[in-house]
C-alpha cells in the first residue's frame, strides 16, 4: 500500500506546485495504538557532538531527539508542519503591545536522574542557545536577537522580553533543536552536553557505540502519562545508501527518516507489496555552494557571481529529481508558500534566467573582468553522504567546467566537514539550510553576517543584508515582508552572490507497513520525539 500525504491547512495547499501528481487516498480507519516492541531505525550520518544546540545535523537528531523535551514543539500530527503546542510549555500568553510572551511550565516533570524540571531550567537552556559562552557555539542564535531577557518568575512561569514584536517567535520557541537541559548541570559545565545525554524526554539513554548503534528506552516517568507506546527503539548507523535500502527491504530495519529518492522507492514499493507504505512531502531544505571569502578569488563578488551563472537549474533538476531528492528551482523560501519568489520573479535573479547560453557568456566575461585565467582550479569540499551530496557536487563541478574553470573534489566525512565550515577550511564548499517551520525569520538567518549567527560559514559581513533582514522581520505588513524578501534574496543570490544555490529537496519515506502514528512534514527535523509511533503486530 502507498499512503500519499497531503495538506490540510492552507500552508500546503501553496505547496500544490510542489505536490502536483498526488492524490489523497481516504482516511485510514482509527485504531487503538498497541504499546511494546522496539523500532529500528536506519540513519546516514553520525554527530560531531551530541549538544542539539550547536549541531545541525539529522546524524543527531534522528537518535538523540527521543531523549529530549522543548517548550514548544509542531504537532507531530499535523503534515503541514506548522502547527505549534505545548510541549513543556502548558499554555502561554502574550502582551497586548507584543514585547512579553509569559508561559505556564507543566508541573511534575521530571528529567532522566529524577530531579524535577522547573522554568530555570528552560530560561538556562535559551540563555545557552542565546549565548553559549567561550567556546560554545550556536548555530541558532540569530533567530533568538530580537530576545531582551528570559526571566523566570518562579517555577512554573517564565517570560520572554522582546526589544520589539516579532511574528515569528512562537516558531523559533518551537525549534526541535532547542532540547531543554538541566541549569545545574549547565552552571557547572556549559559544554557538558557535548558529550553526555539527559533530558525529560519519552525515552533515556541506553548507549551509543560509534559506528554501529544508538538506543533508547522507555522513561516510566515521562509526564505525558500512557506515552511512549514503545519499549524501545534502536538507531543503526549505516552511512551508504544502497545499505540502509537493502535494511529495510530485507525487514532488519523499520524506517529511515530522511528518506529515500523517488527511485528507490519505487523499488522497495515493488519488492515489499504489503509490507511497506510510502508518505511523500514538500521539503524545506536546499543546499548551496558557499564560497570563502577570505579565499582569493572568491573574496570577488564578481567571480562569486560567475559561479551561480554558470548552473542551468532548470534543466538540471530534470535529471537530478529522477536519482536524487533534490527536485525544485526556488530561492529562499519553498517554492509555492507564501513568501516565496514566483517563477517569473526568479528568473530575475542571476543564475535563474531561462537562457544558460546568455548567463554563461556573461559568467565567462566576469573572469576575465576579474583576472581569473582559463582552467583555474580550485577545490570542492562537500560532505561524504552520497544522497544528494555526491551527485549534486558532480553536477556543479560540470557546470563550472562550462565557463572555463576546473574544480576538483575533496569528501569529509560528517565531522570534519562541519568542523571544515566552521573554521573555514575550504576554498568552496557545499553547505545547506534544512528548516523545520517554513517562516522567512528561520529561513534567512543562517545568510546574516558572520558576526551575526554562528551558522553562516561563507565568512562575509554584509550590513545591508542584515538590515533587510530585520525590516521583515518586523514588518506587519505581509506584502511588505514579500518585498524585503526579494530584495534581501536579490542581494544574497545576484548582487553579492554570497551563496549559490541549488535546488530545494523532495521527501520519500518509504516505512514498514507496521509502523503507525507518524506523520511526515516538510522537515526531517520534526517528529523525531517518537512519542507518538507504535507497532502493528506482524
Amino acid at each position: 500500500m502507498r499512503q500519499q500525504i497531503l495538506s490540510r491547512r492552507a500552508l500546503i495547499v501553496l505547496l500544490v506546485g510542489i505536490l502536483s501528481g498526488l492524490a489523497p487516498l481516504p482516511a485510514a480507519v482509527a485504531q487503538t495504538p498497541r504499546y511494546g516492541g522496539e523500532l529500528v531505525f536506519v540513519v546516514g550520518s553520525e554527530m560531531p557532538s551530541y549538544d542539539g544546540h550547536r549541531e545541525e545535523t539529522f546524524g543527531l537528531m534522528h537518535p538523540a531527539g527521543p531523549h529530549y523535551s522543548t517548550l514548544l514543539r509542531v504537532d507531530p500530527a499535523d503534515s503541514t508542519g506548522t502547527r505549534i503546542i505545548g510541549d513543556l510549555a502548558e499554555s502561554w500568553t502574550v502582551s497586548k503591545d507584543g514585547l512579553t510572551y509569559t508561559f505556564k511550565i507543566r508541573r511534575g516533570v521530571k528529567f532522566h536522574d529524577g530531579s524535577l524540571l522547573t522554568a530555570r531550567d528552560i530560561k538556562a537552556t535559551y540563555d545557552h542557545i542565546i549565548n553559549p559562552g567561550p567556546g560554545g557555539a550556536s548555530p541558532r542564535k540569530g533567530q533568538y536577537a530580537v530576545v531582551e531577557a528570559v526571566e523566570a518568575a518562579d517555577d512554573q512561569t517564565l517570560h520572554f522580553r522582546l526589544k520589539h514584536p516579532s511574528a515569528g517567535l512562537l516558531s523559533s520557541l518551537a525549534s526541535p533543536w532547542n532540547f531543554v537541559y538541566k541549569a545545574d548541570i549547565l552552571a557547572k559545565d556549559p559544554r557538558w552536553y557535548e558529550k553526555n545525554i539527559m533530558g525529560t524526554g519519552p525515552f533515556t539513554f541506553v548507549e551509543h557505540v560509534k559506528g554501529s548503534h544508538w538506543v533508547g528506552k522507555k522513561f516510566a516517568d515521562y509526564w505525558d502519562k500512557g506515552k511512549p507506546y514503545l519499549d524501545s527503539y534502536r538507531a543503526i548507523f549505516i552511512p551508504n545508501t544502497g545499505a540502509r535500502v537493502a535494511a529495510v527491504r530485507g525487514e532488519r530495519a523499520m524506517i529511515e527518516f530522511r528518506g529515500f529518492n523517488p527511485a528507490r522507492r519505487d523499488d522497495l514499493l515493488k519488492a515489499m507489496g504489503s509490507k511497506i507504505t510510502a508518505q511523500e512531502s514538500a521539503w524545506d531544505c536546499q543546499l548551496f555552494a558557499t564560497p570563502n571569502h577570505e579565499r582569493k578569488p572568491f573574496d570577488d563578488p564578481r567571480v562569486r557571481r560567475a559561479l551561480t551563472l554558470a548552473a542551468d537549474r532548470w534543466e538540471g533538476s530534470k535529471y537530478l529529481s529522477k536519482i536524487t531528492i533534490l527536485r525544485d528551482v526556488g530561492g529562499v523560501q519553498v517554492p509555492g508558500t507564501p513568501y516565496a519568489a514566483s517563477e517569473g520573479e526568479m528568473t530575475r535573479v542571476a543564475g535563474f534566467g531561462k537562457d544558460i547560453e546568455a548567463s554563461r557568456k556573461e559568467a565567462r566575461r566576469l573572469l576575465r573582468e576579474a583576472g581569473v585565467p582559463d582552467g583555474f582550479s580550485f577545490v570542492l569540499t562537500n560532505r561524504g553522504l552520497p544522497e544528494p551530496y555526491e551527485p549534486l557536487a558532480i553536477w556543479l563541478i560540470d557546470q563550472w567546467r562550462k565557463i572555463g574553470l576546473n574544480a576538483t573534489q575533496r569528501v569529509l566525512e560528517s565531522a570534519a566537514w562541519f568542523g571544515a565550515l566552521r573554521n573555514g577550511d575550504f576554498e568552496v564548499s557545499i553547505d545547506g539550510q534544512c528548516g523545520y517551520i517554513v517562516e522567512p525569520d528561520l529561513d534567512l538567518y543562517k545568510f546574516l553576517s558572520t558576526d551575526r549567527t554562528d551558522a553562516s560559514y561563507g565568512r562575509y559581513v554584509d550590513r545591508t543584508l542584515d538590515s533587510l533582514y530585520d525590516r521583515q522581520a518586523r514588518s506587519r505588513d505581509p506584502e511588505e515582508r514579500k518585498k524585503l524578501i526579494r530584495e534581501f534574496e536579490k542581494r544574497l543570490f545576484d548582487e553579492q552572490a554570497h551563496i549559490i544555490p541549488t535546488l530545494f529537496w523532495y521527501r520519500v519515506v518509504p516505512h514498514n507497513a507496521r509502523v503507525r502514528g507518524w506523520t511526515i512534514t516538510p522537515s526531517h527535523f520534526l517528529n523525531t520525539q517518537l512519542d507518538m509511533i507504535w507497532l502493528a503486530p506482524e
